[in-house]
């Protein structure tokens, strides 16, 4: 589904628009994902892993923005995407369409100004519209930032996935698993 574009101020004047990617932002949300890969190790994959198919990329975008459940919420600065959020159904069976998993990316000099709390609400709110339960997301377990965000918006801590990411230097971080249960 397609969400409604707003308007947001940053703390440095700049201003955010904030709607749902569609198909022709492909090429934009692939140079995103790249750039955040390389900014922290706290994204899924590495820089060089983000070869993405631009027209398979697109055909996915254009299954979301027609979904009547899922969605992306992307935040564009002056044409740019700085921010990538995505609620999906996690499984489309009958035991699992009432779970939804969220994911999140933003550039690091738009972090630290309400841009990521922002976009979790209007994740949260539209997740509760569009009928799902609940949503779920994994974290690494040092990025205590995002943590607190989550938290601020009811997420729980309900696990750990131990080693869950081997970085390059061979080091190892946890996974942390965290879910918004809605009430009915």
């Amino acid at each position: 589904m397609l969400l409604e574009p707003q308007e947001m101020k940053l703390s440095n004047g700049k201003t955010i628009t904030i709607r749902s990617a569609a198909g022709e932002d492909a090429l934009q949300l692939a140079k995103h994902r790249k750039i955040t890969a390389g900014e922290t190790y706290n994204m899924a994959r590495y820089p060089e892993e983000c070869d993405y198919d631009i027209d398979k990329a697109r055909e996915g975008l254009t299954r979301t923005a027609k979904d009547p459940r899922d969605f992306m919420v992307t935040a564009f600065c002056e044409g740019e995407v700085v921010g990538d959020l995505g609620v999906l159904t996690i499984r489309d069976l009958m035991k699992y369409r009432h779970r939804g998993y969220m994911g999140i990316s933003i550039r690091n000099e738009y972090c630290d100004q309400g841009l990521g709390s922002t976009m979790v609400k209007i994740a949260i709110d539209q997740a509760r519209k569009n009928g799902f339960e609940q949503v779920e997301l994994g974290v690494f377990s040092d990025n205590m930032r995002a943590i607190h965000v989550y938290e601020k918006f009811g997420f729980k801590q309900y696990g750990i996935n131990p080693r869950a990411f081997k970085l390059k230097d061979g080091t190892y971080r946890d996974e942390v698993i965290m879910v918004n249960i809605f009430s009915t």
